[in-house]
């Protein structure tokens, strides 16, 4: 780990996937003791195999429906907005964008349908941490679903060290980003980091104990579904 990253690690400190998932486990547990359940959690493991829960009433609006948001793909104004959280290292997610997401794109996001828009989740350690600032260095640029795509491009051991900084700047420059110092800078700070804390925070405090999950138009989807569910989920929130 860069010097000016142990810096800003010991700065602010980040929360531990332990710790959070703990907190997730404990607010899925309330929810369901409350009524407020109703779905099937995946397990901590990221399996990807639970079905979403058509009953669940939808869940609070955390579109951000930015202009010009590097995390997100579609129209600002797009009627469906499809919240993502995802793990770089996690076998589900990359099968979602490597086979699912292509379709949605050309099918909705395309057609001015949908809005998708990521949020870091890094359940898996060390280097799922790595990867998530360093999709934040590259959106600073404008590179990260470039960058997105190179890191999903082919299945990955976890934490055997693929996702070393050094592995993270090659990938970096082959998604032509085009100031790598700059990328190393953005990659070791604190603001990349809060950023990442954020968003799994938003995911952990909405139940999401495992990815990837998603969000559409409020109603969720838990795992790596067929292309068929999230064309479903689509059409309805769309009203098509």
């Amino acid at each position: 780990m860069p010097a000016t990253r142990k810096k800003a690690a010991s700065r602010r400190p980040i929360i531990t996937g332990a710790i959070l998932l703990v907190v997730a486990l404990l607010l899925t547990l309330a929810a369901l003791a409350q009524g407020g359940g109703g779905g099937s959690t995946p397990s901590a493991a990221g399996t990807g195999s639970a079905a979403p829960s058509p009953s669940q009433a939808p869940g609070p609006d955390l579109a951000r429906r930015k202009d010009g948001d590097p995390f997100a793909l579609g129209r600002t104004d797009a009627p469906v907005v499809m919240i993502e959280y995802s793990d770089f290292q996690c076998p589900f997610c990359g099968r979602f964008a490597r086979e699912t997401k292509p379709e949605l794109i050309r099918e909705y996001v395309d057609t001015g349908v949908l809005r998708i828009e990521w949020r870091n989740m890094p359940i898996f350690g060390d280097e799922s941490k790595s990867a998530a600032v360093a999709g934040y260095a590259a959106a600073k640029q404008n590179r990260f679903w470039p960058f997105h795509d190179r890191l999903y491009a082919e299945p990955r051991k976890r934490n055997s060290g693929d996702f070393a900084d050094k592995h993270l700047i090659a990938w970096a420059r082959e998604a032509g980003v085009p100031d790598l110092d700059r990328f190393r800078t953005d990659m070791a700070s604190a603001e990349a980091e809060d950023a990442v804390v954020n968003d799994q925070v938003e995911g952990y405090e909405l139940g999401a104990a495992s990815t990837p999950a998603f969000l559409v138009n409020g109603r969720p989807i838990l795992g790596a579904q067929p292309i068929e569910v999230f064309a479903k989920a689509i059409e309805e929130a769309s009203g098509r």
